[in-house]
């Protein structure tokens, strides 16, 4: 009889401990949230498989898909420049440097709407952003003077 309580005991304890980890992972007791960070600004940057890189605010994120609103991506625009080589002949070699513009999502050609959907198999990782980063330096400009 005592070996049959002490297996009982045995068995509360480890199904008690399983739910405790299981509401702590999922739900963090908010030491998980990732907007507890004191230099988080609320804003993600998505990094894609497909090397573009979208920065917005996330939610609804299930086993399939997270959606993302707010969007603004990055465009590289090369510029070229003549370099000269110290000559009295003009080089005709040419160095680029790349010029990055932040745009907000919404004003292409087909017109889309200021959400995504994407494809967690889509997805390489995603970044908390600082409030002190110039992509969130950007967007603040962007929304000061697009009120």
């Amino acid at each position: 009889m005592k070996i049959k309580r002490i297996f009982l005991w045995v068995v509360y304890v480890i199904v008690a401990a399983a739910i405790v980890f299981a509401v702590v992972s999922t739900k963090g007791f908010g030491l998980l949230n990732k907007n507890n960070n004191n230099n988080s600004s609320g804003w993600q940057a998505v990094f894609l498989t497909n090397g573009q890189v979208y920065f917005g605010h996330l939610s609804d994120m299930n086993q399939q898909f997270v959606k993302l609103t707010n969007i603004f991506y990055l465009q590289v625009n090369q510029q070229q420049s003549l370099q000269s080589s110290g000559s009295s002949s003009p080089s005709t070699g040419s160095s680029s440097s790349p010029n990055l513009t932040l745009i907000k999502l919404g004003n292409e050609l087909h017109g889309p709407t200021d959400q995504m959907n994407i494809n967690r198999d889509q997805i390489l990782f995603t970044e908390d952003l600082k409030s002190s980063s110039q992509v969130v330096s950007s967007i603040n400009k962007y929304y000061a003077n697009n009120k």
